[in-house]
């Protein structure tokens, strides 16, 4: 077993039942070693408990109840105990006995000693050889320690946390700790799973939905930890349909009507422009450009918004020719209708593939003048890429003819 010897010993902690026997128990034999003593017995079939006093110090007891012994022939009937303080770890020369020690019970017993803060102390147990018998007690018993020396102030939590909230709105919650001294690992929960780990005890987060429970969780002293758990009322979320539709495509010049929804009380599209009526929920729009539209919804002071994004397919006019000669015409790589897409990454590849540029936004100030690192490039056939990143995955490829 893992506890039959000092240097494994079982770390019981106040207040908590343990479950603990000496069955298959055996005894160290060698000069000084952890079995190597003599109190009130000696030992046959040892098992060790350990325990830390807390920073007080005062009475510690240790309450073993529900002896239950095997009955195998020839077998003790009694179990022996005491406490004891050692100056170096399982070191039987530098133990010393403290309050009482016991040799033969064999029903429920106490131990007690007064002992000094901040100290750890054994529990050897052993199983008696008693009535003539010639085979050593083993038992099953359960075991708890107790007492102002070990005692420790009751750990406590409180979460704060907001009543009510819209959706997606960023909610601040926070804990206060009292008497727990080594917390660490702060943790959150929704719903019972894990969705943070924070190294204070303030925690934010906008994925709350309506009765969601928050939970908070840390361990709490270093020697017998003990976690501790607060968990919050169902949280009220204010939600509401807001659905600005599905995107939309038109071509320059036309107008296209927005499929809104929304059960909000108030409603309204932003951008003002280019629209019939920011007010209603299927307005008429008419953009000159690829246009993202939001319809916001208001309802119990909470504010909800759904983009729609309207595309307006403009043709561009690529010229696949171009002469960098300096003569004032055609001296620069134009693409007409481009400086409508000011987000756009417009690139230039030799034809071993090294890009010879690269811009993002395209405009007469911009344009490729056939030069790369301030040299001109030689007469050859250049290859082009161009991203308009509106919003659609429309990208355009094909070649462009440098002549001098």
């Amino acid at each position: 077993m893992p506890y039959d010897n000092c240097n494994n010993a079982l770390e019981i902690c106040p207040n908590t039942d343990f479950l603990i026997n000496n069955i298959g128990a055996t005894k160290t034999f060698c000069t000084n070693c952890d079995d190597n003593f003599n109190f009130c017995f000696t030992a046959n079939n040892t098992i060790w408990l350990k325990f830390t006093s807390n920073e007080i110090g005062g009475l510690a007891l240790v309450d073993f109840s529900n002896l239950v012994f095997e009955s195998n022939p020839n077998q003790g009937n009694q179990v022996q105990a005491t406490i004891l303080r050692a100056l170096a770890p399982c070191d039987a020369t530098t133990y010393t006995a403290v309050g009482n020690c016991v040799s033969d019970a064999g029903s429920s017993f106490t131990l007690s000693a007064n002992v000094i803060p901040s100290t750890q102390y054994y529990i050897v147990i052993n199983g008696a050889r008693n009535a003539g018998s010639s085979i050593p007690a083993e038992l099953s018993m359960n075991v708890n320690l107790h007492g102002l020396g070990v005692d420790r102030p009751f750990p406590y939590i409180s979460l704060s946390y907001p009543d009510s909230l819209c959706e997606n709105e960023l909610a601040n919650m926070s804990a206060s700790i009292l008497n727990c001294p080594d917390s660490s690992n702060f943790s959150w929960f929704i719903n019972g799973e894990l969705v943070a780990l924070t190294p204070s005890t303030v925690f934010q987060t906008s994925a709350l939905k309506n009765n969601d429970i928050l939970s908070f969780s840390t361990s709490c002293f270093t020697q017998c930890r003990q976690i501790k758990t607060e968990t919050s009322s169902p949280i009220f979320v204010e939600s509401f349909t807001v659905d600005a539709g599905e995107d939309k495509f038109i071509a320059p010049g036309e107008a296209v009507e927005l499929n809104g929804n929304s059960d909000a009380l108030i409603y309204y599209w932003t951008p003002n422009s280019a629209i019939s009526n920011s007010l209603i929920l299927n307005p008429i729009v008419s953009p000159e450009i690829t246009t993202s539209y939001f319809l916001t919804g208001v309802k119990n002071s909470c504010l909800l918004s759904d983009e729609v994004i309207v595309h307006v397919d403009l043709k561009l006019e690529i010229n696949n020719t171009f002469t960098p000669n300096d003569d004032g015409y055609n001296d620069t790589w134009e693409i007409l209708g481009l400086i409508l897409y000011p987000n756009c990454l417009v690139q230039i590849f030799d034809r071993w593939g090294q890009i010879v540029y690269s811009s993002t936004g395209y405009n007469s100030k911009k344009a490729w003048d056939g030069k790369i690192n301030d040299k001109k490039a030689n007469e050859s056939v250049y290859f082009y890429t161009i991203d308009l990143r509106d919003g659609s995955s429309k990208t355009f490829k094909g070649s462009i003819n440098l002549v001098r």
